[in-house]
């Protein structure tokens, strides 16, 4: 079997062996994969921990197989307290990002009138909750303003929204997925446990791309994905739960004898650790996948990544602005991987296509994803191209080419 480590320089110097990396990634053969803000490619060694899992419950059975494996499966959530600066008790495996995100709010027993404080630029699905927990718990929704400088929330004004409102929960997305703003997520958690209030982050395309340290952000809940920048499998993601949050009793509003123990005929308890977010059934292939995944990106080193990955979409932006037709949408001091621009004299669909027919993967969003952040930039949609450290600067070239030829075409 081939030895992956060979992928990681030994040195300590933040250098990547870009060759072996990308031969451990089958997908670079085939297409230039530029929609990790979506899903990122696999790498043999995750795919091969999952079909041995496939192949071991087919042998010998499901339940067999997860207790064969039980050392290898509890590695997930060692793997993912790792990652964040955590204890493997303070992490939940979840179906999704938005799985995870959920199952924190349904803990959050809110009554009529109390605050949820987030941002302009908030995700989708997150706003979206916040909404139907308006319509049905009587919440109030009330978001902070972005900075003039455009260098994303303005967070004394939202400092003092929360001294204001007292919020019962404080959500921000870290970095959006229609842009590549990064929010001051540590900033907004010191001003949040000064004033003792429960924070909530969604690290869903920064995990991966950045180190993360939920000490650092001083977060109570954080959220993310595995199939984006940490390259796992779909259908997988975790929840972060700190102590405090624990011990303050918060619990999934449908718990069921995986995060509860049913002590008596009129009673349950729930247990101690942040499995009382998990549910009994669990996609065994997909969390060693996972774990896969995590301990591949923690090899590679998130450092490098994270220098290495944000420098290529810089590129890829540099190119971009000085194509006629393209607008380049991204604010911030220091933007992440996510390149997204709009397009004169192209529709959304027919220009994606165009792309895919290239070999270029790429991703689109609409208004309808960034209320806020796309009315503010007068665009109905844009493209967006993400890459990664496995990515080439060739590869980012040869991407704007088309860019610009695809935009030169039309006019």
């Amino acid at each position: 079997m081939k030895n992956h480590d060979s992928a990681f320089a030994a040195s300590p110097e933040p250098l990547l062996d870009l060759a072996a990396l990308r031969a451990d990634t089958p997908g670079c053969e085939a297409v230039i994969h530029f929609n990790n803000a979506g899903c990122g490619l696999t790498a043999r060694p995750v795919l091969q921990a999952m079909l041995d899992h496939l192949h071991l419950e087919a042998a010998i059975g499901g339940y067999e197989a997860s207790a064969a494996r039980a050392g290898e499966i509890a590695d997930f959530h060692a793997a993912i307290a790792e990652l964040v600066n955590a204890r493997p008790d303070n992490i939940a495996f979840a179906g999704s990002a938005t799985h995870a995100y959920t199952k924190a709010l349904s803990a959050i027993d809110f009554r009529p009138g109390e605050v949820v404080l987030t941002t302009r630029n908030d995700f989708i699905s997150n706003q979206i909750a916040f909404l139907a927990l308006r319509r049905r718990h009587g919440v109030r929704i009330v978001h902070a303003p972005d900075h003039p400088d455009g260098s994303g929330v303005d967070v004394d004004a939202m400092a003092v929204l929360m001294r204001a409102h007292r919020p019962r929960l404080v959500a921000v997305t870290h970095v959006p997925t229609n842009s590549g703003l990064v929010q001051p997520v540590a900033e907004i958690g010191r001003h949040c446990r000064e004033l003792d209030l429960l924070y909530l982050v969604d690290a869903c395309q920064s995990v991966g791309q950045y180190p993360i340290d939920v000490e650092e952000i001083g977060c109570d809940l954080l959220t993310a994905t595995c199939r984006k920048f940490l390259r796992g499998p779909r259908g997988s993601g975790f929840l972060y739960v700190s102590d405090r949050a624990l011990a303050a009793g918060l619990e999934p509003l449908y718990i069921d004898m995986h995060g509860a123990r049913w002590v008596a005929p009129g009673h349950y308890r729930a247990v101690g650790t942040a499995a009382r977010f998990e549910e009994w059934e669990f996609p065994y292939a997909t969390v060693l996948g996972c774990a896969a995944a995590v301990r591949y990106a923690l090899r590679v080193g998130l450092e490098p990544v994270a220098q290495r990955t944000p420098a290529l979409a810089a590129r890829l932006r540099r190119q971009l602005a000085d194509v006629p037709g393209v607008r380049t949408l991204d604010r911030g001091p220091a933007p992440a991987a996510l390149v997204t621009f709009a397009i004169e004299r192209w529709e959304a669909e027919p220009f994606k296509a165009a792309m895919d027919a290239r070999g270029i993967n790429s991703a689109l969003s609409y208004r309808e994803f960034a209320q806020f952040d796309f009315a503010d930039k007068e665009v109905e949609w844009c493209l967006r191209l993400s890459p990664h450290y496995y990515n080439t600067e060739d590869e980012v070239d040869a991407v704007a080419g088309a860019v610009a030829e695809l935009v030169g075409s039309a006019w």
